[in-house]
């Protein structure tokens, strides 16, 4: 997607791409031990991903850096028959669906 690894520090990791970046961290105020997409506040982030190809590339390739793929049995179209997206999990819970252009 063009993003880079900017910076990480304790609790925290960013990417940049151009003047665009993304920050996800936790702050020392967090109540509980973990993440939890299904409880209030952020469920997931959605990104453009290209091409249908583009997003199983990009798939692929996050699988190495410790994502995995939810929602396996109904991949690509876990969104609906006419969504094609790639959703993804972390080791921390953060998940993120990478959408494939109509």
């Amino acid at each position: 997607m063009g993003y880079r690894e900017n910076d990480t520090w304790d609790g925290g990791c960013s990417w940049r791409r151009g003047e665009t970046y993304i920050v996800l961290e936790a702050g020392p105020d967090v109540r509980g031990e973990e993440h939890d997409r299904r409880r209030p506040g952020l469920n997931h982030l959605a990104f453009h991903g290209g091409t249908a190809n583009q997003v199983e590339a990009l798939a692929r390739e996050a699988q190495g850096h410790g994502w995995s793929v939810l929602f396996a049995d109904r991949h690509p179209h876990a969104g609906g028959p006419l969504h094609y997206a790639a959703y993804l999990e972390n080791g921390d819970g953060f998940e993120v669906e990478l959408v494939a252009s109509a």
